[in-house]
């Protein structure tokens, strides 16, 4: 029939195929968030388990992604911007700040928005590490985002003369090191701290290489 509207294209329950399509990929989200972050983990985790939680059909899955691997390379950049966003909204609060007294504001900012859902942080920091050379490169992409912003902001330090000028992107790298390093730590219960304390113990660990008083 002409002009006929496949079932596909359709709208059913009020929906229309980019709106069914936007929920079911959220549904699946969120059962990787609970499986992979707060359950048996990426690798515990079978198809069939992550269907269940969400309530869809393997067909469905298949519609969204092509392997277990493509969702926790969703999630791990889901959880990556929920951070990036949680930084950005302080930005505008921290002009005009000295290094000493934006650093310790960005990066428990950071910390908060990393770790406040302990499922995003246990995808960031555990589940991704060593899962494929795709996982690995995406990491690394991300990784090189923050690197980037401290090392624009110990290049803006330097400008106003809070600090002397150097090699500040080895720095910055060396930083997100740590910061990655730590948080792992932190998330397999290795390390016995708030996460106020952790954000202090980051921010003093900067600060200091920096040659900044906190």
């Amino acid at each position: 029939m002409a002009g006929r509207i496949t079932p596909a294209e359709g709208r059913y329950g009020g929906k229309d195929a980019a709106e069914r399509r936007d929920e079911r990929r959220a549904r699946f989200r969120e059962a990787g968030l609970e499986l992979f972050g707060a359950g048996p983990g990426y690798r515990g985790t079978r198809l069939g388990d992550l269907c269940k939680a969400a309530g869809l059909s393997s067909r469905q899955f298949y519609e969204e992604y092509r392997t277990l691997e493509d969702l926790l390379a969703d999630l791990h950049l889901h959880v990556n911007d929920v951070a990036a966003q949680a930084v950005a909204a302080v930005l505008p609060e921290l002009a005009g700040l000295s290094m000493a007294e934006l650093l310790p504001v960005a990066v428990h900012a950071y910390v908060k928005g990393a770790c406040s859902d302990l499922r995003h942080a246990r995808i960031a920091y555990v589940e991704v590490v060593g899962v494929s050379p795709r996982m690995d490169r995406q990491r690394l992409e991300r990784r090189v985002l923050w690197i980037e912003l401290i090392n624009r902001l110990a290049a803006e330090a330097a400008a106003r003369g809070e600090i002397p000028p150097g090699n500040y992107r080895m720095t910055a790298a060396a930083i997100i090191g740590a910061v990655n390093g730590l948080m792992h730590d932190w998330v397999v219960g290795w390390v016995d701290a708030t996460l106020d304390e952790v954000a202090d113990e980051l921010a003093q660990m900067v600060l200091g290489r920096y040659k900044i008083a906190g």
